[in-house]
């Protein structure tokens, strides 16, 4: 997919070379099977394409409609399935959490502090994520086994089967930032229980389907495995496939969807919270979601404002230059990223985990993307 103003087309078409070139050559020294992306400019999607296979084996190419999971971009549509829940009334932001739960979190150094949805949604609570109990999340080859309640109590309350002290950054609640997955998972639970529907029907009610985001869902047993992305994890430029896996939880990291789908999602977000007649937040909401949490009278004790702020699980990266969120998991990389303005975005799909000495290679495309994406910008003046 290709738009450019009648001015722009001869720099656009150039540009497209380029780009192909860029993402082939990087592509072929890191090893990566399978690339997908999209640039958004003014809103629009300007630009798609997919590069490589979704599945290698098979020869199927990847394209924008592959459908893999994202990772941690999850978080983002969690954040508005969060945002629809407080605009109904079901939720506060500043709420207690324990007003919307069947069991009691607290911090076991701070037992007087709340826990609120706003610090789970800048990774502010406290909560932390201990790698020994994380790692077993992952369930190789088909959806987790385990509830997400079921989970959360025994992980976040005493006496529980993963519980323990250390299941706690040695911080009060709103004070220091650690990035937390079981705190995002916390939010889809509360979400489920506000609300009265799981959070996978819930989302795909209010989300996923008034967005037309066809090719999205939450779990493997949802649609046939040949509708999605094989995923691969590389090592000095080679690539083996991995079995795809489901997460406990799934509200952190376990949405699939495609380049094409999340341009929709991303688009509605980047605007007034609506796409093409459907509604997801009101103006209000977004921009709540959106605003930078951190500010001079309430930042985080880890955290400089200038070098890295939050919204409600939306972050900035490399010093405020960009918004929006990444994703990283074995055999994912993902980034849904806009300037500050939010009128330049590129998202971008890699079915293939590189390790360090190949990492850099998501930088690069990045950068390619996002000097692709100004050249539509430009196009327009």
């Amino acid at each position: 997919m290709l738009v450019a103003g009648h001015a722009g087309a001869a720099e656009v078409a150039g540009a497209g070379e380029v780009i192909d070139a860029r993402i082939e050559t990087s592509m072929t020294e890191a090893g990566l099977v399978g690339v997908g992306a999209a640039v958004i400019v003014d809103r629009r999607m300007v630009w798609s394409k997919g590069y490589g296979f979704a599945d290698r084996q098979r020869g199927v190419a990847f394209t924008p409609d592959t459908a893999m999971n994202i990772a941690s971009i999850t978080k983002t549509v969690t954040g508005v399935a969060m945002m629809q829940a407080v605009q109904a009334g079901k939720l506060s932001l500043d709420e207690d959490i324990n007003a919307y739960l069947p069991f009691k979190v607290v911090h076991p150094q701070f037992p007087d502090a709340r826990i609120t949805l706003r610090q789970l949604a800048t990774h502010t609570s406290g909560i932390n994520d201990r790698w020994a109990v994380y790692e077993r999340l992952y369930h190789w080859g088909g959806d987790a086994p385990e509830a997400l309640g079921d989970f959360l109590r025994g992980y976040l309350v005493q006496g529980g089967k993963d519980y323990a002290t250390d299941n706690f950054v040695p911080h009060r609640p709103g004070t220091h930032r650690a990035y937390s997955n079981i705190g995002a998972g916390l939010v889809g639970y509360i979400v489920e229980r506000a609300m009265g529907e799981r959070f996978d029907a819930y989302t795909q009610r209010t989300i996923l389907s008034p967005l037309k985001m066809t090719r999205s869902h939450w779990f493997l047993s949802q649609r046939p495995a040949d509708e999605r992305a094989t995923l691969y994890v590389a090592q000095g430029g080679f690539a083996v496939p991995i079995r795809n896996y489901g997460l406990a939880t799934y509200p952190d990291g376990g949405l699939r969807t495609s380049v094409a789908d999340l341009s929709r999602f991303f688009i509605a977000v980047l605007g007034d919270g609506s796409l093409d007649g459907a509604r997801i937040l009101s103006p209000a909401s977004i921009a709540e979601l959106r605003r930078f949490q951190y500010t001079p009278g309430h930042t985080p004790d880890n955290v400089v404002p200038e070098e890295k702020n939050s919204g409600l699980f939306w972050a900035t990266k490399f010093d405020t230059a960009y918004v929006g969120h990444g994703g990283s998991d074995p055999g994912v990389h993902t980034a849904m990223l806009a300037n500050p303005a939010g009128d330049v975005a590129i998202v971008l799909f890699v079915n293939t985990s590189v390790d360090d000495r190949d990492g850099k290679v998501y930088g690069q495309l990045f950068d390619a993307l996002w000097q692709h994406a100004l050249t539509f910008k430009r196009s327009k003046k």
